[in-house]
C-alpha cells in the first residue's frame, strides 16, 4: 500500500522535518514512513489526517476524495 503522507507534504512546500516536529518523532523515523520502510502506527496517521484536513481513508489511498469525514457527535 502506498501512502500519500509524502505527495501531501511536498504539495504544501513542508519539509520532513516540520512534519516530525508536529508529530514529536525524529526526521529519520518520519523519513522511513514515508519512504515505506516503517510501517506508520495508526495514531500517527490519524494524526496527519487531521494536520491536511483529510481522512485516514485518503491518506492510505482507499478513496481518492480529499475531503474529511464529518466529525462524530461525543457522546
Amino acid at each position: 500500500m502506498r501512502l500519500r503522507i509524502r505527495d501531501m507534504r511536498e504539495d504544501r512546500d513542508l519539509r520532513q522535518q516540520q512534519i516530525a516536529d508536529y508529530l514529536n518523532c525524529d526526521q529519520s523515523l518520519y523519513s522511513k514512513y514515508e519512504r515505506g520502510e516503517r510501517e506508520v502506527p495508526l495514531i500517527i496517521i490519524v494524526m496527519l489526517a487531521e494536520y491536511y484536513k483529510t481522512s485516514v481513508d485518503y491518506l492510505v489511498g482507499l478513496t481518492d476524495v480529499d475531503k474529511p469525514y464529518p466529525r462524530a457527535l461525543n457522546r
